[in-house]
């Protein structure tokens, strides 16, 4: 079975920078598409970014766009979510997770197989 755990999440001052890691293991692994999802206090989980297996095809949300970059590095099996400019309203629990269905991607929560344990983000006003 797959395991994800994200790590870098913390305390950061609005305006600023972080970046999330999301390291995959298991002698399955071969997602076809990585995706960050986040679920702030009180709101359903939502989609933030994925990125395609081979890296050529990302997406993001709305409330992220060009602030946010997904990349992956498939020799580690690890995905990135670079995160800049960011808002209060950024603060949630960021959540990775993999499809081993969708190779050009998906946005729906339903068509991941795997998730992680998810890492706490905390922007200051």
């Amino acid at each position: 079975q797959v395991q994800l755990v994200e790590s870098g999440g913390g305390l950061v001052q609005a305006g600023g920078s972080l970046r999330l890691a999301c390291v995959a293991s298991g002698p399955t692994f071969s997602p076809y598409t990585m995706g960050w999802f986040r679920q702030a206090p009180g709101k359903e989980r939502e989609f933030v970014a994925f990125i395609s297996r081979s890296g050529g095809s990302t997406r993001y949300a709305d409330s992220v766009k060009g602030r946010f970059s997904i990349s992956r590095d498939n020799a580690k099996n690890t995905v990135y979510l670079q995160m800049s400019s960011l808002r209060h309203d950024d603060t949630a629990v960021y959540y990775c997770a993999s499809s081993m269905r969708y190779i050009l991607g998906t946005t729906r929560r339903s068509e991941y197989d795997y998730w992680g344990q998810g890492t706490q983000v905390t922007v200051a006003s």
